[in-house]
């Protein structure tokens, strides 16, 4: 099981606004309460969601932003990018890549929390194509080009120097290695999650599916019975 209060600084590099709550809030309020640093780096502001056609994809992106503020807030972190690429049309290119290695350089945390880069057939919701994509962009950020001076001359000339990132740990992929006792957190990811009230037509359901999901992570990996883990595939970047 992983071990929240060993990890200093933490970059969490996702699609969108509400990712990071759904995939991993509770781990985020953990890292939080023990005194970690957390930084968010969301590629999209989000305007492809929702399903009301009489708002508009401009007022729809500043109102997401604006959640995601508040839902970070509650999990003490005020820390946020927003790259504003595309939503719904993310691919892991040259340009993205830089645009997170340039984050990872500026935030130079110990940990990246990010999306799979692989399809995940039994949890088909956490492999949207813009999750995938950014989940490619943002490994290719980690290893070689954040910590790669000659990957991006540019970041050296905005004064940014190399960054090695110790571990990654990738949220909703098919096979999980470890996870994180997300238990006493719980409520905070719940709060947070309301947060994106744009985005919950209904948030009761969305509170029952969550917890579900969150129980069986933690009966899987052997957490007693009324435990909840959000769980991740980690692997050294050194």
């Amino acid at each position: 099981m992983l071990n929240p209060s060993e990890v200093d600084r933490l970059l969490a590099i996702v699609a969108h606004p509400d990712d990071v709550d759904f995939g991993s809030a509770g781990t985020i309020a953990t890292l939080t309460s023990s005194g970690a640093h957390v930084a968010y780096c969301l590629v999209t502001d989000g305007d492809a969601g929702g399903s009301d056609r009489t708002i508009t994809r401009a007022e729809m992106a500043s109102m997401r932003r604006k959640e995601q503020a508040a839902a970070a807030a509650v999990l003490g972190v005020d820390d946020l990018v927003f790259l504003g690429h595309a939503d719904g049309r993310v691919e892991a290119t040259l340009a993205l890549r830089r645009d997170i290695s340039r984050v990872i350089r500026q935030v130079r945390p110990k940990v990246v929390l990010c999306q799979s880069p692989e399809r995940n057939y039994d949890r088909i919701f956490a492999s949207h194509p813009d999750h995938l994509a950014a989940g490619e962009a943002a490994m290719c950020a980690v290893y070689p080009d954040a910590r790669n001076p000659f990957a991006f001359p540019e970041l050296l000339e905005e004064g940014l120097e190399p960054w090695t990132v110790d571990e990654v740990w990738i949220s909703g992929h098919p096979t999980m290695t470890d996870v994180v006792d997300v238990t006493d957190a719980v409520e905070r990811k719940f709060d947070a999650l309301r947060c994106h009230a744009s985005q919950l037509p209904d948030p009761a359901a969305m509170e029952v599916r969550v917890r579900q999901w969150m129980a069986s992570v933690a009966k899987t990996h052997g957490l007693p019975d009324g435990r909840f883990a959000e769980g991740y595939r980690v692997f050294r970047a050194v």
